[in-house]
């Protein structure tokens, strides 16, 4: 689908606004559970390393199911998609409220974690359709505003009701927000899948692979936000540090206030040369994690991490969508979502077992180290003009 509003620069419309909605109600439901899961498996006897295991299962299973559940969107349709992922959702938001053992839910967010590529994929590819081709970088910067607001909210309400009310509680209203999920989605005018293209299962139909190449940048930085998303608020307790949501407040805070102008900055100067800045900012914050134990310290951290990990995304995804086909958008952010959410889930096993063998600031100063790779990595794959590549169709 390409909205008549990609064909001007009119960007805030019913329709943009609609899937903000969208995409807020996704995120406060989501960053209710991924904080506070960690708890409530440590509570069932889990040690660090198994509790993060559950965003690390969530991410693996999106990361290698969304070429798939991508190329699925392409071919029958984004809000079909959207509509089915919601509703699998609230099936395990209410199984996991259930579940007597931490086993179990490790389980079930493996299932969980392919409609959850099913709903990125198809929701990136959705808002990037509408969003006008000449403020790319500003309007997908505009539509993250949605998701960030919810992350700088969700994770406060999720620990509260996790504490006050029980994990069922929690659960149960992460349900519904699921239900509501799926009623934004099913006001969502129909896209126009490519209906006389068969879904092809063979992996050079399904993978961009040129992308994938390119999108490690994407894996080496992810990688932190991963350790962060996990553990953060359980390396606040063990500091003596309140409130424990406080990180997540400020960072988000933090992209709210530089995401539009570094958004317009790159559509006008060019996306590439704002993406190593944004890279070198996220380098420092986690470093600056990995050896503060005061609240100003994590603040600090946290204006300097949202900076550049805010904005580096959308201005990623920008500078990469003037290469790609219309058609391939889906199946594109599969590949972008298998980099990102690879790099998420592996982040938050290893930084859960690197803080409970040596302690989270360790852990944190490897995430940096790791992070600084995407420096060099993003240069020489611009060099090589990889996103000139990603036109050329896979042999």
């Amino acid at each position: 689908m390409e909205n008549s509003s990609s064909k001007s620069d009119k960007l805030f419309t019913p329709l943009f606004f609609l899937m903000c909605s969208y995409s807020f109600t996704v995120f406060m439901s989501a960053f209710q559970l991924l904080p506070a899961a960690p708890f409530h498996i440590l509570a069932l006897g889990g040690s660090h390393t198994e509790a993060g295991l559950f965003l690390g299962f969530l991410t693996y299973a999106s990361a290698i199911s969304a070429p798939i559940t991508g190329a699925i969107g392409d071919r029958f349709g984004k809000r079909r998609v959207l509509i089915t992922a919601s509703l699998a959702i609230t099936v395990f938001s209410l199984m996991y409220a259930f579940a007597p053992a931490y086993q179990l839910l490790l389980g079930l967010v493996l299932i969980h974690g392919i409609f959850w590529s099913g709903l990125l994929s198809s929701s990136s590819a959705y808002i990037t359709d509408i969003v006008p081709k000449s403020r790319r970088a500003e309007g997908l910067g505009y539509a993250g505003f949605a998701s960030i607001l919810a992350v700088a909210i969700a994770p406060w309400i999720g620990l509260y009701v996790l504490d006050h009310g029980g994990w069922r509680w929690l659960c149960l209203e992460m349900a519904i927000l699921n239900v509501i999920m799926a009623a934004i989605a099913w006001r969502l005018p129909a896209d126009n899948p490519g209906a006389t293209r068969a879904l092809s299962l063979r992996p050079a139909d399904l993978v961009e692979w040129h992308i994938l190449v390119g999108a490690v940048t994407l894996f080496l930085y992810s990688f932190s936000y991963g350790g962060i998303t996990s553990f953060v608020a359980v390396y606040a307790e063990q500091l003596g540090l309140s409130p424990r949501a406080l990180y997540f407040t400020a960072f988000c805070l933090t992209i709210c206030a530089t995401r539009p102008f570094l958004g317009r900055y790159a559509d006008r100067v060019g996306h590439a040369r704002v993406i190593v800045p944004c890279l070198v900012l996220i380098v420092l914050g986690v470093a600056l994690l990995s050896w503060v134990t005061t609240r100003t310290g994590f603040v600090v951290s946290a204006i300097l991490f949202g900076a550049g990990f805010g904005s580096a995304y959308p201005i990623f995804v920008a500078h990469l969508m003037h290469h790609v086909p219309d058609n391939r958008r889906g199946a594109t952010f599969g590949a972008l979502i298998g980099a990102f959410d690879t790099g998420i889930g592996t982040g938050s096993i290893t930084i859960g077992w690197l803080g409970e063998h040596y302690g989270f600031n360790r852990a944190f100063a490897v995430a940096a180290a790791i992070a600084m790779l995407s420096i060099p990595y993003f240069l020489v794959m611009e060099k090589r003009q990889w996103t000139t590549s990603a036109l050329v169709p896979p042999a």
